[in-house]
């Protein structure tokens, strides 16, 4: 079966699903991009806060350095939320089109009756077919986020040693 002719027999809510999908994926593709280049510049993004801590003529506390290492991490980190947010309501979404889709087939067979089975299949096919992308929109948003959740704990671990090296 074709892409398209699958999504289309999904109606708007598959649609829906891979608009949030193609916006999932981009975030992704730049967050990966992103996490690379900070994770292979920690000594940078080191020297980079120890140089706002010297310019700034705070003294290099514990908590000056935490509080300049959590900052630096919320900027790196920003964009994650809407690839969580994707993981989490892509499976709802396609629950939603589930109950739409069993809706439709008992309002079909209220309409017309149990003689035709074919006649509330198109509607048992939206609740399988949304059920399905709502999960495939998911999974791989799911493990990216995880993925660069951990990612992230590396570069905060390293930017903690780095400067802990030079103070």
């Amino acid at each position: 079966m074709d892409l398209l002719a699958y999504i289309d027999r999904g109606g708007a809510i598959a649609y829906f699903l891979l608009i949030l999908n193609i916006i999932g994926f981009s975030v992704i593709i730049w967050k990966a991009i992103v996490l690379y280049i900070s994770k292979s510049n920690t000594k940078a993004l080191a020297l980079d806060i120890l140089d706002t801590l010297k310019t700034s003529s705070q003294e290099p506390t514990i908590q000056n350095i935490e509080s300049k290492i959590n900052t630096k991490i919320q900027k790196i980190e920003f964009g994650l939320n809407s690839i969580k947010i994707i993981a989490t309501i892509s499976p709802l979404i396609g629950l939603l089109g589930t109950v739409i889709g069993i809706l439709a087939a008992f309002d079909a067979i209220s309409v017309a009756g149990l003689g035709d089975p074919s006649i509330f299949s198109s509607g048992i096919s939206v609740a399988l077919i949304t059920t399905i992308t709502g999960l495939i929109v998911a999974i791989p948003h799911y493990i990216a986020y995880n993925y660069f959740i951990g990612v992230l704990d590396s570069i905060e671990i390293h930017l903690k040693e780095e400067i802990l090296a030079r103070i």
